[in-house]
């Protein structure tokens, strides 16, 4: 699991920095999480192929994390793209989408397949046999989503010496790695546990951007190996923080702790700072494992 972090500045881009989008690569899937302005720029600038990312998940209608949609979606159009193409964000979005698209008497050649999102609650909103995504409602000024993408249970491994030792034959073994025991020629039978070794644990990668404090998300993010979470100010403006219904660095860190994930990454950084270093600073004395997001940044999972 990998994820390319595009933008992580709040509200209006700067020459140096971008508003949010990133992308997650996970089981050969590329993810698009928000698309503000400038994005398009970014996935070249980070040499990630347009044509791989199949589905894009949008926060909210804030601008700063969709206004680089539309154009994204015509570029996909003048490179010839044919795949279908799923967007998952808040109602409303199929209208601002296609009302553009009408206006500039430009429709795609390829399948624009829109799944709006309403419910208060958590749900899953997409899962094949390697991904899980499921939502998690954040507290803004405006209907919001954060998303947690679960990869699925893997196969088991094959214990290699296991297999020789009984002289299993290879036309066995995809069935042990699905985890079924095994009857030999003589009637006897090996246990699955004895010819496969546990697959890797499944990696947990929790995105919560934008949202005021809010301990309701814990429970959903509860141990996941990588959390972004917004934090817009530092303490200094917390009374910001709670106006706008946004975070501190504080904020996260709390959300971090309590939730006893491994991993923090804080973003979507108010501009009126000159360094984001202090974020970190603020974060640490309430959470040790602590990453700040900047654009181009790549972290491993």
């Amino acid at each position: 699991m990998k994820l390319h972090i595009l933008g992580c500045y709040a509200a209006t881009p700067r020459t140096l920095t971008n508003p949010t989008s990133q992308v997650l690569e996970i089981e050969n899937h590329l993810f698009l999480i928000d698309c503000g302005e400038g994005t398009q720029v970014q996935l070249r600038k980070n040499k990630i192929k347009f044509s791989r990312i199949e589905r894009i998940f949008i926060s909210h209608l804030h601008g700063d994390h969709f206004f680089g949609l539309p154009g994204l979606i015509s570029t996909f159009r003048l490179l010839g793209r044919e795949k279908d193409l799923h967007i998952y964000g808040p109602k409303g979005i199929q209208e601002a989408i296609t009302l553009l698209l009408k206006l500039g008497n430009s429709w795609t050649n390829y399948k624009l397949i829109f799944h709006e999102l309403s419910s208060s609650k958590s749900e899953v909103i997409f899962e094949d046999t390697k991904v899980k995504v499921k939502t998690i409602p954040m507290d803004h000024r405006i209907y919001t989503n954060g998303f947690l993408f679960s990869e699925l249970p893997g196969e088991r491994k094959l214990n290699v010496l296991a297999t020789s030792k009984h002289k299993i034959d290879k036309a066995y073994f995809r069935s042990i790695k699905q985890g079924k025991d095994i009857k030999l020629d003589d009637g006897s039978v090996i246990a699955n546990s004895q010819l496969s070794l546990d697959p890797p644990p499944p990696k947990h990668y929790a995105y919560c951007s934008d949202t005021g404090f809010n301990r309701d998300v814990i429970p959903l993010i509860k141990e996941v190996d990588l959390l972004y979470h917004e934090s817009t100010f530092l303490e200094s403006e917390a009374h910001l923080a709670k106006k706008t219904k946004h975070s501190t660095a504080t904020d996260a860190a709390t959300i971090a702790k309590e939730a006893k994930v491994f991993r923090l990454i804080l973003g979507h950084f108010s501009t009126r700072y000159k360094s984001i270093q202090p974020f970190k600073e603020e974060a640490i004395k309430v959470f040790n494992n602590v990453d700040l997001a900047d654009d181009g940044k790549i972290f491993e999972i």
